[in-house]
C-alpha cells in the first residue's frame, strides 16, 4: 500500500474509536454476570470480535444491531464445552485472560490464533494458574499457543507475587481470583492498567486495592449492567503525534479515556514540550476528555521507570515523535515490547532506520536523536497494527519519493478506519 506523504497540515476534530481493553472487558464480564449488559460504543475491530466469538461458542447468548451489543449473561458455571478449538485470531488479550475465566470450569478446551499469536509466551499466565489447580499446557509441552485447558470447580486461592509489569496476566489471575474458594493476594510489580479491578466494582464485586496490592475474594456474583466504552487512548495517540509533528496541524480529539493508568502518553508528550491541552468530561461517571494538539517544537527526554506500563502501547509512536525532538530521547525498562505482536523495540527500530531515522535498540528499549528528516522507502508493518499506523504517521513528514507499507491491513486489529479518518484531517 502507497501512504500518504508530504502532508501540508492536519486539522480538524475526530472521534477515537472505543477503547480496545475495555471493549474486550465488556464481553468478558457481560458474559460472566446475571442478566442483561449493553454495550455501547463498542470497538469493532478485530481483536475484539476475536472475544465476542469466543463467548458466543462457549454458548453466550450475542446481539449486535450495529449500535448497541447486548450480552444475554450466563455466569461462571453457564459456559458450556464446544467441541471445537476456539480461534483467538491475533488477540493476546482474549487468549490471556479466557485462560483465567476458563479456569473454573470442568471441561477441557483448546485455544488457538494466527502465527503471530502462536509465537507469544503464555507461561506468564499458564505457571500462576497451575498453582491455583489448573491443567493447561501450550503445543507439544511448551510455553505457546494452542493452549489445552483444563479447569477445576475446586480452583484455589493464589497468593501471588507478579514477576512481570502485565495488566493481562494480572486480570487473567483476577478472573480465576473470582472462582476461587477463598481469598486470592496479588502483588504487582509496577501498578498496571486497571480496568478490570473498575468492571469488578461496576458489575457489583468487591475488590480491595492498596497501592500495588490486590485482594480479591471468590465465589462472588456478578450483575448484568450498561457500558459506554470511552475512546482508546492508544488509538489517539498517533493523531496526537500527527498533530505534533506534522507542520501547520491542530486536531482535536473527542471522547478519549482518561484513566490514570493509561495517561503516561499525555506526561510524555507535556516533557517533551508538546503543545497539548486536555479538558475533562463533566460526566463524574466517565473518565474521558478532549485533547487538543498544535505543531510543537519537542525535546528529547528519558523515559523508564513506573511510567512504562501507562504507556507500553503507545512506545512506537513516540518513538516516532522522538525523531522530530531535539536531542536525544532514551527508552529504557520496555522489555514487554518484545513479546508483542512482534517484537516492537527491534520492529521500530528497523522500520523507522528505512525511512532516516537515527535509531538504536537496546536490550530494553531504544535511543532515537533527533531531528531528523524523513525519507521514502519499503517498510512493513511486521503484521503488527501498531507499527503499521505509527509509519503511516511518519509517511506524512516524508518530502520525496514514496512510502510503501507492506501489511498495511494489520491495522484493522484495532482500527479499520484509520486511514479514511486519516484522510478527513488533511488541509
Amino acid at each position: 500500500m502507497k501512504l500518504k506523504i508530504n502532508s501540508k497540515g492536519l486539522q480538524g476534530t475526530l472521534k477515537v474509536p472505543g477503547d480496545k481493553s475495555i471493549s474486550h472487558r465488556s464481553i468478558m464480564f457481560g458474559s460472566l454476570a446475571k442478566g442483561k449488559t449493553e454495550i455501547h460504543h463498542f470497538l469493532r475491530a478485530e481483536d475484539c470480535f476475536s472475544t465476542l466469538h469466543a463467548f458466543e461458542s462457549l454458548g453466550v447468548k450475542i446481539e449486535d444491531n450495529g449500535e448497541v451489543i447486548s450480552v444475554d449473561g450466563v455466569g461462571f458455571e453457564g459456559l458450556k464445552k464446544t467441541p471445537f478449538p476456539i480461534n483467538m485470531g491475533n488477540s493476546g488479550t482474549t487468549i490471556r485472560l479466557l485462560c483465567g475465566i476458563l479456569a473454573g470450569c470442568d471441561f477441557e478446551i483448546t485455544l488457538f490464533g494466527d502465527g503471530s499469536l502462536s509465537k507469544r509466551p503464555m507461561n506468564r499466565v499458564m505457571l500462576p494458574l497451575r498453582e491455583m489447580g489448573v491443567e493447561i499446557m501450550g503445543i507439544s509441552g511448551t510455553e505457546f499457543p494452542p493452549l489445552t485447558i483444563c479447569g477445576t470447580k475446586n480452583l484455589q486461592p493464589i497468593h501471588y507475587q507478579m514477576e512481570i509489569a502485565s495488566a493481562q496476566v494480572k486480570s487473567s489471575l483476577l478472573f480465576a481470583a473470582l472462582q476461587a474458594k477463598g481469598e486470592s493476594v496479588i502483588f504487582e510489580k509496577e501498578k498496571t492498567r486497571d480496568h478490570t479491578e473498575e468492571m469488578i466494582r461496576q458489575f457489583g464485586g468487591e475488590i480491595v486495592v492498596n497501592g500495588k496490592e490486590i485482594h480479591l475474594k471468590g465465589s462472588q456474583k456478578l450483575y448484568g449492567q450498561k457500558i459506554i466504552v470511552p475512546g482508546d487512548i492508544s488509538s489517539a495517540a498517533f493523531f496526537m503525534v500527527a498533530g505534533l509533528i506534522t507542520p501547520n496541524s491542530q486536531i482535536i480529539l473527542t471522547n478519549v479515556g482518561l484513566n490514570e493508568t493509561r495517561t503516561g502518553v499525555l506526561d510524555v508528550i507535556v516533557e517533551m514540550g508538546g503543545k497539548i491541552s486536555v479538558t475533562p468530561s463533566k460526566d463524574r461517571n466517565q473518565k474521558t476528555g478532549e485533547v487538543k494538539v498544535e505543531t510543537s517544537e519537542l525535546k528529547g527526554i528519558e523515559i523508564g521507570g513506573e511510567i512504562i506500563p501507562h504507556l507500553i502501547d503507545e512506545l512506537p509512536i513516540i518513538a516516532l515523535l522522538a525523531t522530530q525532538a531535539q536531542g536525544v530521547t532514551v527508552i529504557k525498562n520496555a522489555e514487554e515490547l518484545k513479546v508483542k505482536e512482534t517484537n516492537r523495540i527491534d520492529a521500530v527500530s528497523l522500520e523507522l532506520t528505512k525511512l532516516g531515522a537515527k535509531i538504536k535498540s537496546t536490550d530494553d528499549g531504544l535511543i532515537i536523536h533527533g531531528k531528523t528528516e524523513l525519507r521514502g522507502g519499503k517498510v512493513t508493518s511486521h503484521g503488527d497494527h501498531r507499527i503499521g499506523m505509527m509509519l503511516q504517521i511518519a509517511a506524512l513528514l516524508v518530502k520525496e519519493g514514496m512510502v510503501e507499507l507492506e501489511h498495511a491491513e494489520a491495522v484493522n486489529v484495532s482500527f479499520p478506519m484509520f486511514f479514511e479518518e486519516l484522510e478527513k484531517l488533511e488541509v
